[in-house]
């Protein structure tokens, strides 16, 4: 009689397939863990979780280089860092002269696109303050791009950014959605 199931071990000695292995029980077991593990790993290298004071190489070591740096007033840069395209944050490293993080401001809120000044803030402001835009469109009602930014709301609600922007490269709109779920059955 053949037994069934075994070690980890015991089924690689028998040469039995990668994908057996990942059906042992001990595996499925630490996956969870694993996963959870990994997940505590990204969090801590948040834009979020660095310290005011925290000089600038210590900053690009632990996130890595920014997708873009601005100047700052007084001689200090911005440096921001995106989830994009398919994330809901971009984090502002705000340096002081002396190269030291003076603040970090999470962008992608419903406050800051309602505060973008309408008819002043051109393609150039707004993509270096809220980064790449989740998808550039053209619709028929309005005579230039529709930059789309994906952000989180409140209470966790998935919310949808429309700036509409003029072929002068001037914003002339800003408009809001919520972002259509998977599961949502409606007809758009």
């Amino acid at each position: 009689m053949t037994q069934r199931g075994g070690s980890c071990e015991s089924r690689m000695a028998a040469g039995l397939p990668v994908f057996a292995l990942l059906r042992a029980r001990p595996f499925a077991r630490w996956l969870p863990l694993a996963a959870a593990l990994l997940l505590l790993a990204a969090c801590a290298a948040a834009p979020t979780q660095i310290a005011p004071g925290t000089p600038r190489a210590a900053v690009a070591a632990q996130l890595g280089t920014p997708y873009s740096v601005s100047p700052l007033p007084g001689g200090g840069e911005s440096w921001l860092y995106t989830t994009y395209p398919m994330g809901f944050y971009a984090y502002h490293v705000d340096l002081d002269a002396a190269g030291r993080v003076a603040r970090t401001e999470q962008v992608l809120t419903f406050e800051r696109f309602a505060a973008i000044p309408v008819g002043r803030f051109t393609a150039a402001d707004v993509r270096a303050t809220f980064g790449p835009p989740f998808v550039i469109e053209r619709v028929s009602s309005f005579d230039g791009d529709v930059w789309t930014y994906r952000f989180i709301a409140d209470i966790n609600l998935r919310r949808l950014a429309h700036v509409h922007i003029d072929p002068a490269g001037v914003v002339r709109r800003v408009m809001f959605t919520d972002e259509p779920m998977s599961d949502d059955r409606r007809a758009f």
